[in-house]
């Protein structure tokens, strides 16, 4: 049963899409950066009109079920947030 309850609840957590993916393409000037997905789930559940506007994505259907995971991939991404915000580039080249 409760291994019935953990597939059914990846389910559903996959199945709303996650906050951090959608907004790490936005395109929208002054969008945040740092936290951007937790910041967008917390504006939905707090009942925001105009989540596209602010964030360049929509939010998801569950924002309560994505929370847990968009704070735990914000959190693995903070650095990479803080030197976006900072203006700080990362010109990588590879191969021989």
């Amino acid at each position: 049963m409760n291994k019935k309850l953990f597939v059914l609840t990846v389910g559903l957590l996959l199945a709303t899409g996650c906050s951090t993916v959608r907004t790490l393409d936005a395109n929208q000037p002054g969008a945040p950066v740092v936290y951007s997905g937790t910041r967008l789930d917390l504006y939905a559940i707090q009942g925001g009109c105009c989540e596209k506007d602010r964030f360049g994505a929509e939010a998801p259907k569950y924002p309560m079920l994505d929370l847990p995971g968009s704070a735990l991939l914000d959190t693995l991404l903070l650095p990479l947030s803080v030197l976006t915000v900072l203006g700080v580039g990362f010109q990588a080249s590879g191969g021989m």
